[in-house]
């Protein structure tokens, strides 16, 4: 397991395989690749929540993150309202093109709206309800799209002629971190989160895109935060759990349970995943990110609906 906050490189060799049950000679595949563990990028305070004195001890190991869940108050809330995710100024001077700020925004959205939508009503975005989510891209390590494309090249190559593919080049990995927060009708702090991960070169295949790592972590971002809301409990560390029906279907690119995802577009589905196999950039299957995106300054409170 790698951690943002320390990337140290580690070798694996690949020795001998035996071919015994097809009566191949065994071949020595003497390959030595560099497996750094992931992109760094720093977790740390940006000033976009209301408040950062309940959030916890650090914890997490594939990332990190420092988080805060009011349970009970969560147990009765039936309705959430998604305010569009923003960024910090930092986070978007690192991003050159508009439609893909877009695309990593609207993938957080899109994948909260989803999740939550497994235990809550969600209601378009300003219209009055018991929660209201909002999240800031606080962060963002851009991915080397040369050395995504090189990466790509030697994992589809290697799998063409070896028993096995070689992972991704722990080089030019890219990263996110991102703020939210949950705030009920009065503007109270309900849940909130401080979270940050890099790309590995394990679980994060390369996209040909700057954005390529981050639009991918933001969809783990937007999955993590809305488990915290819906079970009331700190979602840290590895988890696996049975996607609901609904939440395939979305994934599969379907229509999602509640209209007011629609406003964040559909999941790419099937063509996403063969793209994401390919290391096209997410913009090829993923017409969503043509909405404008905005910067959000340190201690700006949202509006909240009356």
């Amino acid at each position: 397991m790698c951690s943002t906050a320390i990337s140290e490189p580690r070798k694996l060799a690949i020795g001998p395989i035996c071919l015994s049950q097809l009566k191949i000679a065994c071949i020595a595949l003497p390959v030595t690749l560099v497996m750094a563990g992931c992109s760094t990028v720093p977790l740390k305070e940006a000033g976009t929540l209301t408040s950062y004195g309940s959030l916890g001890a650090v914890k997490g190991k594939l990332g990190k993150s420092r988080s805060f869940v009011d349970g009970p108050a969560l147990a009765g809330v039936k309705t959430v309202s998604i305010s569009p995710t923003s960024y910090s100024p930092g986070a978007f001077a690192r991003v050159k093109q508009r439609e893909d700020r877009a695309l990593v925004a609207n993938a957080l959205d899109r994948a909260m709206c989803v999740a939550l939508s497994d235990k809550y009503q969600v209601v378009p975005t300003g219209q009055p309800a018991d929660l209201t989510v909002r999240a800031v891209v606080a962060d963002l390590v851009p991915t080397d799209k040369t050395m995504a494309g090189v990466s790509t090249a030697v994992t589809l190559g290697s799998g063409a002629v070896l028993p096995v593919s070689i992972p991704r080049l722990p080089m030019g990995l890219g990263g996110l971190a991102v703020e939210a927060e949950a705030l009920d009708r009065n503007g109270i702090q309900r849940a909130a989160i401080v979270w940050t991960r890099g790309a590995n070169s394990i679980t994060n295949n390369p996209r040909v895109s700057e954005v390529g790592d981050a639009y991918s972590l933001a969809t783990t971002f937007g999955n993590d935060f809305s488990k915290m809301l819906v079970t009331g409990k700190d979602a840290s560390g590895f988890q696996i759990s049975i996607p609901s029906g609904q939440k395939m279907k979305s994934m599969l690119g379907g229509k999602p349970k509640y209209a007011a995802c629609e406003a964040f577009g559909r999941s790419p589905g099937i063509a996403g995943m063969v793209a994401d196999k390919f290391g096209a950039p997410p913009t090829w299957t993923d017409k969503s990110g043509k909405k404008p995106v905005t910067t959000l300054t340190a201690q700006t409170a949202p509006s909240l609906p009356d």
